[in-house]
């Protein structure tokens, strides 16, 4: 049980800490969901990290789309930041 937790704890520093750099954007999502997975947050956290995570110029471009529609769910912040590459 102690072991469960350490885990978790040692997965979500990791994806505070986890960036995109020069990864490929959707290497970068599927690395990504996977560390949310294993740490267990929740949906609106996800979104803050994914939008920390990602590259300024990334998210830049992202958040105008807001000025059209608003994201609002985890997954059309996925699709909105794939369709930006």
């Amino acid at each position: 049980m102690f072991s469960n937790k350490s885990k978790t704890v040692d997965t979500k520093w990791r994806i505070e800490t986890f960036r995109q750099r020069k990864k490929h954007i959707a290497n970068f999502i599927i690395e990504f969901e996977a560390l949310v997975m294993k740490a267990e947050i929740d949906d609106i956290y996800t979104i803050f990290l994914l939008k920390k995570n990602v590259r300024d110029n990334i998210v830049k471009i992202t958040l105008g789309y807001l000025l059209i529609v608003a994201l609002e769910l985890l997954k059309e912040w996925k699709v909105a930041i794939i369709l930006v590459k």
